[in-house]
């Protein structure tokens, strides 16, 4: 199973104000790597007094941080081409979004899917689906609310649904479970749903 799970947590409510990026890299089955970027979003130095209390972020945490530009340079190989899963992935896949427009950046072409979505099908009956209580379900610990940390743990939920639902691959699992992926290119972008925005 192949595949790379995202994550954001911004420092406002405005979609392109990320202060802090995640990647989990999963090759063969495994979480091989994790990467974190620190982020000074363009909005610096006003943080939002909610988002502070979410994610634990402050201005000067940031202040020597790159810019989401620099941080671009090394995600957008790792992202473009790939099969991309985010927990929640309408807010993670908004913030890319705009943050690259606004920057005026290049997207990249990649199919998302959420893994909220896939916890329902293959674990129904839930009381909550959220990152945390998913993972407590499941003994995965992590900090929660740190993108890295983030994005490991729905790379480690969408593993064990794979076990559960005794699939190799992230096509049969996504098959499997009656899935439909999202996808994002610099033409466009197509959500799960079947939404199209134009974005060339």
């Amino acid at each position: 199973m192949d595949f790379l799970a995202l994550d954001f947590e911004t420092a406002t409510n405005e979609a392109d104000s990320p202060c802090e990026m995640g990647l989990a890299i999963v090759r063969n089955g495994e979480v091989r790597e994790v990467r974190n970027w620190l982020i000074k979003p363009r909005q610096w130095p006003f943080f939002s007094p909610f988002t502070m209390a979410v994610h634990g972020i402050r201005p000067e945490q940031v202040a020597d941080a790159p810019a989401f530009a620099e941080v671009w340079e090394e995600a957008f190989p790792l992202l473009h081409g790939a099969t991309v899963v985010a927990h929640n992935a309408a807010f993670d896949m908004n913030v890319l979004r705009s943050t690259l427009i606004s920057h005026r950046l290049p997207l990249p072409t990649f199919r998302y899917f959420c893994s909220v979505s896939l916890c329902r099908r293959v674990w129904p009956g839930r009381k909550g689906y959220g990152l945390g209580p998913m993972c407590a379900a499941h003994n995965i610990g992590f900090t929660h609310h740190r993108a890295g940390n983030d994005a490991e743990a729905a790379a480690r939920l969408v593993l064990l649904a794979g076990m559960a639902t005794e699939t190799a691959t992230t096509e049969e699992l996504l098959k499997r479970s009656r899935l439909k992926c999202g996808g994002l290119s610099p033409q466009e972008h197509r959500t799960p749903g079947g939404k199209v925005t134009m974005l060339g």
